[in-house]
């Protein structure tokens, strides 16, 4: 990994963008289907 830095950078850049977008798209599926959330906005 000292001679080839993005061996480690770019896995976890991707697993980082994988859960940002796997939480995003939980939070619009919560946002859409919960009621208790309708009266809130």
């Amino acid at each position: 990994i000292g001679q080839a830095v993005w061996l480690g950078i770019f896995p976890g850049l991707c697993i980082s963008l994988t859960l940002l977008g796997i939480n995003l798209l939980g939070d619009a599926l919560r946002d859409k289907l919960d009621p208790r959330m309708r009266g809130a906005r």
